[in-house]
């Protein structure tokens, strides 16, 4: 399959993206990440290790559509967490008064 990463042109397979991500061991995953084998692996490594270039020079959304057309099962960022109230807060909210303006 034909896909266009960082303006590039590259013609990838499903055997031949097993095939590179053979041996690889994941890295830490902080956004999206796709299924290769039996492993779970950040987008971004994965379309650094077929693409040879540098994270920073693609998108993980141009991997994540390629990996999705070639039949990977790919998962979205997961949103990071909301902080929570302030003591302050908190505090104001158990004794029923609000923040001075």
């Amino acid at each position: 399959m034909r896909c266009v990463i960082a303006g590039f042109a590259f013609d990838f397979s499903r055997h031949g993206v097993l095939e590179s991500m053979k041996g690889v061991k994941p890295e830490p995953i902080t956004s999206g990440s796709v299924v290769i084998g039996r492993r779970r692996y950040p987008v971004k490594q994965v379309g650094s290790i077929l693409t040879r270039q540098d994270q920073r020079d693609f998108t993980a959304d141009e991997v994540t559509r390629a990996m999705s057309r070639l039949g990977f099962t790919c998962h979205p960022s997961e949103a990071a967490p909301q902080p929570g109230p302030t003591p302050f807060q908190t505090a104001s909210a158990l004794l029923g008064t609000t923040a001075p303006a």
